[in-house]
């Protein structure tokens, strides 16, 4: 019976470890596609949220812009 089961198994060569270069390559494009996947779940439209995030990079800088020249010099009136 053990015979049978030996002739089925793969043999040692057929299981040889790739060296560490290529393992760890393999591990980086791993994680570059866990990254990708995990930024993209539950968004129906990436380019969309892209958009959003630009756009509220760019609202972020012309506030600071503002800050840094003494603000939009609105004035408060009560009448």
């Amino acid at each position: 019976m053990g015979i049978f089961t030996s002739c089925c198994r793969p043999s040692a060569t057929d299981l040889l470890t790739p060296d560490a270069e290529t393992r760890r390559r393999q591990q980086m494009e791993a994680a570059e596609k866990r990254r990708a996947e995990e930024a993209s779940r539950g968004v129906k439209n990436p380019e969309k949220v892209r958009r959003m995030q630009l756009r509220a990079e760019e609202m972020e800088k012309r506030e600071q812009e503002l800050r840094k020249e003494g603000g939009a010099n609105l004035k408060w009136t009560a009448d």
